[in-house]
This record gives C-alpha cells, sequence and structure tokens, in this order.
C-alpha cells in the first residue's frame, strides 16, 4: 500500500517533530514526549505495538535478562514485522520489533522504509540515554554494586569551593578478618554481611555523603561531622544479619579519620585519601587501637619515614646495621643460647630500633635486614666455632613480611650452608599471625625448617590475641613468653597473672616444647620461674643486649653469679 502524498507529509511533519525530541533530551525519564509523537506515527502504518529490549551483555541478551521498554502499544501483540538490532562497543545490545495485527494488509516497501527510518531514529535514542546510564554505572559501581574509588574521587570533584566540605568527616575502613566470615560461614553468607554493613552505613551518611569501595572490605566514605561518633560506634562493633533466618554474627573495623577542616578546598584527592589511609595503616598495626584520628603529627612521621627508606640500601651497603647479642640464661646461672638484635649506628649515633624497625616493615626492606642479620650472625658463628669457643643457639628474628615468600626456606638454608653451619646452632624467631592466610604460610616455613633440622620459636607469645592453634598445629621447637605474661613476684600465689603463667609454662613443657621467658629484671621474677619450673630467661637481670666484643667474653665466661 502506498502511502498518499497528505499522508506523506503528514508523516515527515511528525517525523521531524520526533528527531527533534530524540534529539534535544537528555535522559530517558524525558521519553514520554517520544511515546506522544509515537502514538501519532504508529497507527499512521497499522502497527500494534513497539517494543524495545536493552542488554547490557551478550550474554544478558542470551539468557533474556535485559530490559524491556514498551514503546506504543494497542493492546494487541499481533506478529513480528520489522526487527531492529544494534551493538555498542561496549558490546551492549540494543533491538526493537515492530508488530501488527495479523488482520491488517503488510507494509509496503515505502511504509516499511519509513517504519525502519522512525525505529532506528528511537532506538537511538534509546540505546544514547540508556546506555549512558549504564556507562556511568560501569565506571563508578563495580561489579558487586557498590560505589567504586572513582566515584569517590568523582563526588570530591564536585566538592571543589572553599566551604563545601565543612564539618564534614572523612574514614578510610577495613572489616577486621573478614576472610574469617567467609570461611566459617561460607561465600554467600559472607556476601549479605558485607551488603548489609555497607548498606547500614550508606543509610547513616544520607545524602549529604557517600561511601564506596575501595576493594574486598575495604571501604571510604566522607559524612556529616555530627554523624561521626554513631559510624565510630558501628565500626567498633556491629551485629550484622548473615542469612534470612536471622543469623547474626559480631563484625568490628579498623579506620583511620580524618576530621576536614573548615574552608579545606580539594586541590588533589589524593591530599584526603593520603591522609586516612595513613591513620588507618596504623590503626591496622599499631595494636593499641582500631580506630586512629589523623594529625600533624603524622606528616611529620611520614617525611621520617621516607627518609629512613631513603638511606636504608646505603647504611646497608655500608655495615652501618651491627648485631647486638642478649644471652639466655638456666635459672642455674649457665648460658644456654642468645638472641641477635638489630642496632643501627649512623654519623657516630645509634638509632633505637624502635626508630626504625616499624618503618622497614612498610616496605620489603625488612626482610632485606633480616637476611643480611642473619648472614651476621652465621659468620660470627663460623668465626667463633674455628677459633674453638664452646657455641651457643643464636635465634634470629624473621619479620612477618616473609610469610608470603615462597623461597624463604631456600633463602634461609642457603645462608646457612654457606657458612657451614651446624643447623643445631640455628634458631628462627617467627611471630603470631593476624591472617589465616599467613597462618598456613607460617606452618609451611615451621615445617620445612623442622625438617632441616633448625630451631623455631614463637616470639612474644601473649603478647598479641595468640591462639592455641599457634602451639597445637605449629610444630615449634620453643614459645618465648612476652614480659607482659611475667608475674611481678608480688601477687598473690592464686591471681589471675600467677595462675595464667602457671599453665602456659606447664603446657609447654607437657607438649616437650622449651619454654623461655623474656623482659626477666630482677630477682623475685626470677623466683616465679624457679617456682613454676620454668628454665629460661632473658633479661636485663643478667644482661642488656651488648656488641660482639662483649658477648665474645661473656660466652667464654659462661657462668652468671646469681
Amino acid at each position: 500500500m502506498k502511502m498518499s502524498d497528505e499522508s506523506t507529509l503528514r508523516f515527515y511533519n511528525m517525523f521531524g517533530k520526533l528527531a527533534l525530541a530524540t534529539a534535544n533530551v537528555d535522559t530517558f525519564s524525558d521519553f514520554n514526549l517520544v511515546k506522544e509523537l509515537l502514538n501519532e506515527i504508529a497507527p499512521m502504518f497499522r502497527l500494534s505495538k513497539i517494543v524495545a529490549h536493552v542488554y547490557r551483555s551478550p550474554a544478558e541478551e542470551l539468557r533474556g535478562n535485559g530490559e524491556i521498554v514498551i514503546c506504543f502499544d494497542k493492546g494487541i501483540n499481533g506478529k513480528a514485522v520489522h526487527e531492529i538490532r544494534l551493538v555498542t562497543k561496549l558490546m551492549s545490545i540494543t533491538s526493537m520489533t515492530v508488530y501488527m495485527n495479523e488482520n491488517e494488509d503488510p507494509l509496503s516497501d515505502d511504509e516499511l522504509e519509513k517504519v525502519d527510518l522512525t525505529a532506528r531514529t528511537v532506538l537511538a535514542f534509546i540505546s544514547r540515554s540508556k546506555f549512558q546510564d549504564i556507562a556511568e554505572e560501569l565506571a563508578f559501581y563495580d561489579d558487586d554494586g557498590f560505589r567504586n574509588i572513582r566515584s569517590f574521587f568523582n563526588y570530591l570533584a564536585w566538592k571543589g569551593n572553599p566551604g563545601d566540605l565543612d564539618n564534614m568527616s572523612a574514614v578510610n575502613y577495613n572489616i577486621r578478618h573478614f576472610s574469617l566470615v567467609n570461611e566459617e560461614l561460607g561465600r554467600k553468607a559472607g556476601d549479605i554481611v558485607l551488603r548489609e554493613h555497607y548498606e547500614t552505613i550508606s543509610s547513616m551518611i544520607g545524602e549529604n555523603g557517600i561511601i564506596a569501595r575501595l576493594g574486598g572490605d575495604a571501604f571510604v566514605c566522607i559524612c556529616d561531622r555530627s554523624l561521626l561518633p554513631e559510624l565510630i560506634s558501628y565500626l567498633t562493633e556491629a551485629n550484622v544479619h548473615y542469612n534470612k533466618d536471622g543469623g547474626m554474627i559480631s563484625i568490628t573495623s579498623c579506620a583511620g579519620v580524618f576530621n576536614i577542616p573548615d574552608g579545606y578546598v580539594v586541590h588533589n584527592p589524593n591530599d584526603i585519601m593520603g591522609k586516612i589511609m595513613r591513620s588507618y595503616n596504623i590503626a591496622r598495626n599499631g595494636g593499641h587501637t582500631n580506630i586512629v584520628y589523623f594529625d600533624e603529627k603524622m606528616i611529620s612521621e611520614r617525611d621520617y619515614a621516607k627518609r629512613i627508606q631513603k638511606h636504608f640500601a646505603e647504611a646497608l651497603r655500608n655495615n652501618e646495621f651491627q648485631v647486638f647479642y642478649q644471652p639466655k640464661v638456666n635459672i642455674n646461672g649457665e648460658m644456654c643460647g642468645a638472641e641477635a638484635l638489630c642496632r643501627w649506628f649512623r654519623n657516630g649515633e645509634i638509632v633505637q630500633p624502635v626508630k626504625f624497625i616499624p618503618i622497614l616493615e612498610e616496605t620489603s626492606d625488612i626482610c632485606k635486614l633480616d637476611f643480611y642479620m642473619l648472614e651476621q650472625v652465621c659468620s660470627h658463628i663460623r668465626k667463633w666455632i674455628d677459633e674453638g669457643r664452646e657455641v651457643v643457639r643464636v635465634s634470629v628474628n624473621l619479620s612477618r613480611n616473609h610469610m608470603m615468600d615462597v623461597n624463604l626456606l631456600d633463602s634461609i638454608m642457603n645462608i646457612i650452608e654457606r657458612y657451614n653451619i651446624p643447623h643445631e646452632y640455628i634458631e628462627i624467631e617467627l611471630t603470631e599471625t593476624n591472617t589465616d592466610v599467613e597462618f598456613k604460610d607460617l606452618q609451611r616455613i615451621v615445617g620445612g625448617l623442622q625438617k632441616e633440622k633448625i630451631y623455631t620459636s614463637v616470639d612474644d607469645f601473649g603478647m598479641g590475641y595468640s591462639s592455641l592453634n599457634l602451639i597445637r598445629d605449629i610444630p615449634w621447637n620453643v614459645i618465648k613468653v612476652d614480659r607482659c605474661f611475667l608475674p611481678g613476684g608480688e601477687e598473690n600465689e592464686n591471681s589471675t597473672c600467677n595462675i595464667m603463667f602457671r599453665h602456659v609454662v606447664s603446657m609447654a613443657k607437657e607438649m616437650g616444647l622449651e619454654c623461655i621467658v623474656e623482659g626477666v629484671e630482677t630477682p623475685a621474677q626470677l623466683e616465679v620461674l624457679r617456682e613454676n619450673d620454668c628454665e629460661l630467661a632473658q633479661g636485663n637481670l643478667f644482661d642488656k643486649p651488648m656488641p660482639i666484643e662483649e658477648f665474645e667474653k661473656r660466652l667464654d665466661m659462661k657462668l652468671y653469679a646469681i
């Protein structure tokens, strides 16, 4: 059926309005105008229905899970007479199907051409407006539907004027031990916990702030400062559902907080990120509190840390790090071992370990220092053996940063074998771990050292939140009990401190482990060891850490007067 000149003129008049409407509107919320024009155009061609489908990907199209957009509908399905399909560079897909009542005359070539022109114009508008939303979602949301770091930076970009962030606070937080939630409850339950935790904080913050996910269980947010006490309380401890049956789990977080000063201008989003991440790292590694507030002192500390890291390589080359030895003594006063401790001499002054060890632990530099120390100890033991001295076992600390090194065992053994050191003279001290992944690595490393007949000890047992799994599942030789467990000697025999110490020593001995106590400084504390049948001690009561020359004299003396 050929359209009359009058009908053709009417069509092009309506199509002109349609083209203008689809060119001028920006969002899909303006689609009503387009639909009104289609209600005029579609009947001109006896159409019964026009339906569009929007798919984010070919896989979504294959599953038929896309969004349906009804462009025109007379309530009659009819038969499909024309179809169009568009694929974008992002592999998103829009398609349109045109229907006619089966009783109507079929479209002529002229009519089909005009229907196709109309359909393509509308489909281009739908594709543009819908995929603008999808592109924004892909840019500002991650695969799990959480706002991402781009969304956070975009928020800060819109807060570029003085006063825009007045009375606001920024927070970087991480859910503690979340891997255990996934392991114990399953990943599905873990996803529920993460989503509810996120939605609760998002609800607290409201429209005036933002929360975004950095990845895994790490998040950043900005909120009104008046909401901060409520937010911190929730981060400190929150009871979160993990299933629809009411099951709940307690969740705690580590967080760094920056109270944004009034008048603060965001010249670079990383300014705020740097502050909250720096304070978060202190909260995560400090051990004193799970919530740390940023202050300007951290700036000077950061600058100091950069100087330490800058000078480290040079100091290592120049042998500025020296081994000091602190004897280990049995309760009869006989030296039976020693711990190798690092001292840094720079420009004629000593840099205290507390001033550089934590900084080196932020990078792999601490691992380089550990290997340097082990090599120095091996060279000293070799010297003592060659001189005919009676040698004692020396323990060397290894940082937790070594845990992920699959070649660690080979590196340790290569150093020991290079100096031809009998394995019974080396003890490797390792600290308790914070994660289940590190725990498995610790098992692997300790087990490997055991096969090589290298002694291993768990350092600072009891200082953190030691799990009994630490000594049940890992084949240690030695437990080093931290000084915090050691009674002062004045407590009642049935005091909590005495009871705990007595049972830790007893447990270690029954398991066949050596038990040594650090920080023994008074005769009264030594007497506590004797009373509890703990045979080994280390502390200033006997000797402070000393340079190799003094230690060699102690090594020759062997006995202490106690």
